[in-house]
């Protein structure tokens, strides 16, 4: 396996215990991870801080809109608070493949990621 087999692992498992996830989709986790690139093997950049509402505008237009096609609306908006509720408002391992991969789902983007 390589490096972004053990990272998928890694946040399957932390979706099932940690978030309490009954199922994981490993083939769009995969698919969200590999399109996070290099980002997920650094420490810092692996990671988005949802109190950082600069960091939280920049997950918005450069990944809701951008990458999934989502338009501007009050609903993104709740799909992000609802992806920031889901790891808990405290919560520091909020993993940036886990979080896109939470939104994909919760915006019913997954076909932008289908193969």
């Amino acid at each position: 396996m390589g490096k972004l087999d053990d990272k998928v692992d890694f946040y399957a498992d932390f979706m099932k215990t940690k978030l309490n996830m009954k199922s994981v989709d490993r083939d769009l986790l995969h698919a969200v991870s590999k399109a996070c690139g290099p980002a997920i093997y650094k420490n810092d950049a692996s990671k988005v801080s949802s109190s950082d509402k600069a960091e939280m505008e920049t997950v918005k237009k450069n990944f809701c809109v951008k990458k999934l096609g989502c338009e501007d609306t009050p609903k993104l908006d709740k799909a992000i608070d609802f992806v920031i509720d889901k790891f808990g408002k405290s919560s520091r391992s909020k993993h940036r493949a886990v979080f896109y991969y939470l939104l994909t789902t919760k915006l019913k983007k997954e076909d932008v990621f289908a193969k």
